[in-house]
């Protein structure tokens, strides 16, 4: 791939405790996934992007960090970690490991030697320790995962923690703190990883004075204006840093945000030429299945995103939210319109992120027993918030076993699985036709090979029914047309040479008619 390969990649996500067990303990692990590289080349994906597998308590599934130079026992070594990425490289896939600079784990040593020392203390400076009022907390900031966002020690000071409690937040104002990163950075790109996606990257730097909030339910006001503990611009600063070290490899590797913004244009911030390569576009991901908003935040994304150089990125689902089958209705209508929005997302132009799953159809899992649920925004919540459990159950990759082939037959894994999946599996679609897998087999080689699909960063919008999205998209000579039906009745389209479809359709003399919830390409 050339040295700009991000740029229309298609990257899967490996929740890595869920993807494929490789020692029958019940928990995915690296040399699980190293066991499946050859089922994720032959899917026909660029890159895959592997969750935490640091030294880790797991209080938040690996995003609470203890060490960020070692493997945690349960998932693996750093030889683990050398081989997978060795492996994938044979492969032809890039690697992205994810990096959490927002927060440490309460058992990260560093925090051990705060709690151990005074305030005021070099040590406590590394983290966000504040005097209280009173008896209350510094400020009426809020946890992500519920109540609040700081907690208070027996000498009397509060640290800072936007997420759990034993996730107490870095002070990126301390130069110790900047140089340490640098160095993780360093370690892992020494190791041979393509890249880092940043978690929480719209963190890391608060509004002086840390002022009040002055609302409830704060973690959703992100969505109209920047909070004083996120999106703040001092951030950019810190990646301008980053990207120096980036570039100072060869090829240079990249960084991808997860930023959560109020509009686009705050995103592409974070993706000017001196700072990350690529964003998530969450504005794309929480979009209902409804033509007109889709059709809006692609022309936002196009418009914002390109202007300073980047590719957009799109995105349905991950590891933080409801897979988007459930998302879009559930059962079989929330499957076809997920079928449908494959083969929209694959044909804009830029780079696409799968979730581990979404190939074989999967639905989130709403009924886990209580007893099994390990998210801490279920206890955070007083058990109102069922967390993000559902979506991260260990994938099926047989019809028959205890663990559908997740692990060896007789272990038990750390979710359980419906049976109802046995039929999803992977083994159960492969080679099937008209099967979700064997749909996105063939939709990513025909990315892969169709030099209109992925690449630019424009469509052409053609005149269409109101709930019908239809553009097309021209390079080296070849014109495709990508339409998706999101109406109540089937839609009339001029036919052509179709090169995949969602589902089934009919053709009525020189037209298509393209059922609801479909879509198809074309080429005229």
């Amino acid at each position: 791939m050339a040295g700009d390969w991000w740029r229309d990649a298609v990257i899967y996500q490996v929740y890595v405790r869920s993807f494929a067990d490789g020692n029958g303990d019940g928990i995915g692990d690296l040399p699980g996934i190293r066991s499946r590289l050859p089922y994720l080349a032959g899917l026909g994906v660029d890159a895959l992007w592997i969750t935490p597998f640091y030294t880790s308590p797991m209080a938040d599934g690996g995003y609470d960090v203890a060490d960020y130079r070692d493997v945690d026992p349960t998932l693996g070594t750093l030889d683990d970690a050398r081989g997978l990425v060795r492996a994938a490289h044979e492969q032809g896939l890039k690697v992205i490991v994810d990096i959490v600079p927002n927060h440490t784990s309460s058992r990260h040593e560093w925090f051990r030697q705060a709690l151990q020392s005074a305030p005021g203390s070099p040590e406590r400076d590394r983290y966000l320790f504040r005097e209280g009022t009173g008896d209350a907390p510094p400020n009426d900031w809020e946890s992500v995962f519920g109540g609040g966002a700081w907690t208070r020690l027996p000498d009397g000071q509060w640290y800072l923690h936007l997420f759990d409690p034993t996730q107490p937040d870095l002070n990126w104002a301390n130069p110790q703190v900047r140089d340490e990163f640098h160095d993780v950075l360093r370690f892992w790109l020494d190791l041979g990883v393509d890249g880092f996606r940043i978690d929480v990257a719209h963190g890391m730097v608060k509004q002086d004075g840390f002022p009040d909030v002055g609302a409830q339910e704060q973690h959703k006001l992100l969505e109209t204006r920047p909070l004083p503990y996120f999106d703040q611009d001092g951030v950019h600063e810190i990646y301008r840093e980053w990207r120096k070290v980036l570039d100072t490899y060869d090829p240079p590797r990249i960084g991808v945000a997860e930023a959560w913004t109020a509009t686009a244009e705050r995103l592409a911030r974070y993706l000017r030429p001196d700072e990350l390569h690529q964003a998530f576009n969450f504005h794309y991901l929480t979009t209902g299945w409804e033509a007109r908003a889709l059709r809006e935040v692609v022309d936002h994304s196009l418009t914002a995103i390109p202007a300073v150089g980047a590719p957009a990125t799109w995105v349905l689902s991950n590891h933080d939210v409801h897979r988007h089958a459930t998302r879009y209705g559930g059962g079989p209508a929330g499957v076809r319109r997920a079928r449908a929005a494959i083969l929209l997302m694959l044909a804009l132009p830029g780079s696409v992120y799968l979730y581990q799953g979404e190939e074989l159809g999967l639905e989130e899992v709403l009924d886990l027993p209580e007893e099994v649920l390990q998210d801490p925004m279920w206890e955070r919540s007083g058990h109102t918030d069922r967390g993000r459990d559902g979506c991260r159950v260990p994938i099926p990759w047989t019809r028959g076993g205890s663990a559908l082939g997740f692990g060896a037959d007789g272990s038990t894994p750390w979710l359980p699985q419906p049976e109802a999946w046995s039929e999803l599996s992977v083994e159960a679609q492969t080679g099937v036709e008209g099967s979700t897998l064997e749909l996105y087999r063939g939709a990513l080689h025909t990315r892969r090979e169709h030099p209109a699909l992925g690449a630019g960063d424009a469509v052409d919008w053609q005149d269409s029914e109101p709930e019908v999205l239809w553009f097309s998209r021209t390079a080296a000579g070849r014109t495709l047309h990508c339409a998706v039906n999101l109406g109540p009745e089937p839609a009339r389209l001029p036919a052509g040479t179709v090169l995949l479809a969602s589902d089934e359709y009919e053709v009525d003399g020189s037209d298509t008619l393209l059922p609801t919830d479909t879509s198809v390409w074309w080429e005229a």
